[in-house]
């Protein structure tokens, strides 16, 4: 009993501490009143996406309105935005679709200052927030476009000069290793960190062959100089480098820290969660455990030394890149309190990590996995699975999972898997084709986890939508050239469009959602434009610019289906190479005649995670297709995309679904309370803060994406009328 009261009074002790610290992080008087800024993507240097403002709360919430709205006005067909905007001293700081910079008054949401990139307006990439450097005298935004680091004053979004060339760093370079970057692409669809005078990022790379390497790097503030770099994928004498075939640092590529990172700066510890080492789907090339692909990696934010690590998938052939920087939160363990790592996962596992030395505060179990039958692939006979906490997502598929919407849509997926082979989730691809579970955009994605640092309760979107992974061989890129110099130009193009785009557009060019077909691309481009969009990339599209000028010609020849289009080789050696081993078919998900998830629903859900059990604490659907839900059916949860945010009010507000709907749930029992229907898809994580003692919540709406729903521009703040303010 004496027990149960002390631990009782140290919790109340430590919310106490907990609360104090961050108020006097985060709030700052002005004229009497409070101004809480969201000046780290996700909330704090933790990412954990948690507000201490309560003025919002659950009695109140269903008076929620609309405070402004700021249209972006820069929308492209298919286009998304899901910038977390950061508030500073009363700004609102944010990205559009092209990726243009703004700055707006925060409280009534006019614009103050904007900055376009792009001199021909055309942009590539994602944009999922900004980074803020600032001392007493001076402030400065870092965000990435398509392979350049750039930085902007944040008084008036003019370009700082003086860092790198021009206010650029060219993320192509300073790899350590002569890649032949012009034929490379790099960027980073999520923001860095800031330790003292640094701004340290990770990166986004292309998944397939010629991809630079992931490595994370740390660059002056002022000058853009580099000042350390961590091989993400290890050179001779660094530590994991025996775990790849000898010198595959030379032209191995991806082990990249996409989603963002996380930082401990009492400690001076940058944490990342690295994705997939390319190709992905098949490691012929690659046999071993590859570190520091699919880890989480703990570095000494001073230097980028080593300090330590954990695999969470060794040998990735499923696409599962950790999809989210880890969170930083601490949790009582035996009646102690331990400062963790908490890392989400594609596959729906959540591991906890102690946070000085890697080592997991529950065990981790090495079981044994189904081995590859394709040829040259050298599968990983183990995986590690955690014991506690439990899967957040089904982790089987059989024909008793095949969806039961209708008898109609059941028999259509039975059709489909027939011939493909069902299991768990690391049955490894084939050529025969398998159901892969939870799918390579299912669990947890890049919208990441929010914690309560009180409660110890994670809340997170999932998605459990299943993936048809069919494996090809690939195609020669050479084509056969007579003594004139001549080939044939519509089979160089269909060869060269097969092994490039046709996983994403299909083999047929009719498209695979939610990428567009290409049957009616004359009715949208001329050819100069489209051989010019192969070389950039556009929104969802990446930069082909590894491809040779005739390489592109041949693509836009086929596509156009014109073989009057002439292109010459000199030297057919230097346009084209042999890719050996095998690549994914197509980015498939497993869906019904109607396009609806082909496994039984739910598809998508918001779950509350005990981090002290492991037990989920409830789950709810998240989402609905309302032609569905009319048939009589229940909540059958849309898939999801896009971060939530908690706050001490003890709500949840999100967006992410694809009925477009913004709601703010009560976090102790899933309980929706309020519901707004935005312009387009929420699917960006919203930030909250406060100016003069007022509340609000703003999130961007920017649809369109991996959602293929509606494209849209305006972000969107809400916050109490006077009157429900105390």
């Amino acid at each position: 009993m004496k027990l149960c009261v002390w631990l009782d009074s140290y919790k109340w002790i430590f919310t106490f501490w907990v609360i104090f610290s961050a108020c006097t992080h985060s709030t700052e008087p002005v004229n009497g009143s409070l101004d809480v800024s969201w000046d780290i993507y996700r909330g704090d240097e933790g990412c954990n996406a948690y507000s201490y403002l309560d003025q919002i709360n659950t009695q109140n919430v269903i008076r929620l309105e609309k405070a402004w709205t700021y249209s972006t006005g820069d929308t492209l067909k298919g286009s998304s935005m899901q910038c977390n905007p950061l508030i500073i001293d009363g700004v609102l700081y944010g990205t559009s679709p092209r990726i243009n910079v703004f700055a707006l008054d925060a409280k009534t949401g006019e614009e103050k200052w904007r900055f376009n990139p792009f001199d021909d307006q055309v942009s590539g990439g994602t944009s999922r927030g900004l980074t803020v450097w600032k001392n007493e005298s001076e402030k400065r935004i870092f965000f990435c476009i398509p392979n350049y680091l750039m930085a902007l004053d944040a008084e008036n979004g003019n370009v700082e000069t003086e860092f790198g060339t021009n206010g650029r760093v060219d993320l192509r370079q300073h790899l350590g290793v002569d890649y032949e970057t012009s034929k490379a692409t790099a960027g980073n669809s999520s923001p860095g960190v800031i330790f003292n005078d640094m701004v340290i990022i990770g990166s986004m790379v292309s998944e397939s062959k010629g991809a630079l390497p992931g490595h994370i790097r740390a660059f002056d503030v002022h000058s853009g100089e580099l000042k350390w770099i961590f091989h993400t994928i290890p050179h001779p004498d660094e530590f994991g480098y025996d775990s790849w075939p000898k010198e595959y640092f030379k032209s191995g590529g991806g082990a990249n820290a996409w989603s963002g990172l996380s930082i401990d700066k009492t400690r001076a510890i940058v944490f990342a969660g690295l994705g997939a080492p390319t190709h992905d789907f098949y490691g012929g090339d690659r046999k071993g455990d590859g570190l520091f692909g699919n880890s989480v990696v703990a570095l000494n934010a001073h230097t980028g030394e080593y300090i330590w690590h954990f695999q969470v998938s060794h040998h990735d052939l499923w696409d599962y890149d950790l999809p989210s920087p880890p969170n930083l939160t601490t949790i009582p363990v035996d009646g102690k309190l331990r400062d963790v790592v908490v890392q989400i996962t594609k596959q729906g596992l959540v591991f906890i990590l102690d946070r000085e030395n890697g080592k997991p505060i529950y065990p981790i179990e090495e079981r044994p996995v189904p081995q590859s039958l394709t040829k040259g692939e050298f599968t990983s006979p183990t995986q590690p699975f955690p014991t506690k906490p439990v899967p957040l997502v089904r982790h089987y598929f059989d024909e008793q999972l095949t969806t039961d919407i209708s008898d109609e849509a059941h028999q259509y997926v039975i059709n489909q898997i027939k011939e493909l082979q069902t299991g768990g989730i690391y049955l490894p691809p084939s050529v025969g084709g398998i159901v892969q579970i939870p799918g390579f955009r299912g669990g947890a994605e890049w919208s990441g986890a929010a914690i309560d640092p009180i409660s110890h309760k994670m809340y997170i979107g999932l998605n459990d939508i299943p993936n048809v992974v069919h494996l090809v061989e690939n195609s020669d890129d050479l084509p056969d050239v007579n003594e004139h110099g001549e080939i044939d130009i519509i089979s160089y193009g269909a060869s060269t469009y097969s092994n490039n785009c046709a996983s994403c557009h299909g083999e047929d060019k009719n498209g695979i959602k939610p990428f567009p077909a290409l049957t009616d691309i004359t009715d949208r481009l001329k050819p100069e434009d489209i051989e010019h969009l192969l070389k950039i990339g556009r929104g969802m599209m990446p930069s082909f610019v590894h491809l040779s000028e005739n390489q592109r010609k041949a693509v836009v020849a086929f596509l156009l289906d014109d073989p009057s289009r002439k292109i010459h080789f000199d030297d057919q050696k230097e346009d084209g190479q042999k890719q050996k081993g095998f690549k994914l078919k197509a980015y498939k998900q497993l869906l019904d005649k109607d396009g609806y998830p082909g496994i039984k629903p739910p598809w998508g859900s918001l779950c509350a995670l005990d981090l002290v059990s492991g037990e989920i604490d409830w789950k709810i659907p998240l989402g609905e297709y309302p032609e569905l839900t009319r048939r009589g059916l229940s909540p059958t949860v849309t898939q999801l995309f896009g971060g939530g945010v908690l706050t001490a009010g003890d709500l949840i507000f999100i967006g992410a679904s694809q009925d477009e709907k913004f709601r703010a749930i009560d976090k102790n029992n899933g309980e929706i309370l309020w519901e707004y229907k935005l312009s387009a898809g929420g699917y960006a994580t919203p930030s909250v803060y406060a100016i003069a003692g007022v509340q609000f919540i703003v999130i961007g709406a920017g649809g369109g994406g991996l959602q293929a729903t509606r494209s849209g521009d305006t972000y969107t703040a809400f916050r109490l009328p006077d009157q429900y303010i105390e």
